[in-house]
């Protein structure tokens, strides 16, 4: 299992070939504060690096969830979608947000890893 980071603190976390995992970091779930409402995108939609690809939004503000990588998504987390909640109480794990299929693999290798993103933390 590999996770990866972006900047936008989103994390994405290939366990097999078919499908990685995304989410948010805990840094991100902190900042936004309790997380009221998700909206996630449809199963089926390509999207590329960098686009929106959803909204959290919490009691503080709203925010953009940016693809980590180019890839279709092949599943969404409907218990995140009925308890947002989860994005807080569990962002690593049953709080993730969608699945997607990577087009191109290097786009995950250029993310950063674990050091990485903890430096970018502590930097802001």
């Amino acid at each position: 299992m590999t996770t990866m980071y972006t900047q936008d603190h989103e994390w994405i976390n290939i366990e097999d070939h078919e499908a990685a995992t995304v989410g948010i970091t805990l840094h991100a779930q902190d900042a936004l504060g309790d997380v009221v409402f998700v909206e996630l995108p449809a199963v089926g939609t390509t999207f590329a690096k960098g686009d929106v690809a959803g909204v959290v939004e919490s009691v503080k503000a709203a925010a953009d969830l940016y693809m980590p990588v180019s890839g279709e998504i092949v599943e969404v987390n409907e218990a995140l979608r009925a308890d947002p909640s989860l994005a807080n109480s569990d962002p690593l794990g049953e709080g993730w947000f969608f699945k997607v299929h990577l087009s191109d693999m290097g786009e995950f290798e250029q993310l950063m890893d674990a050091p990485a993103y903890d430096a970018l933390v502590k930097s802001l």
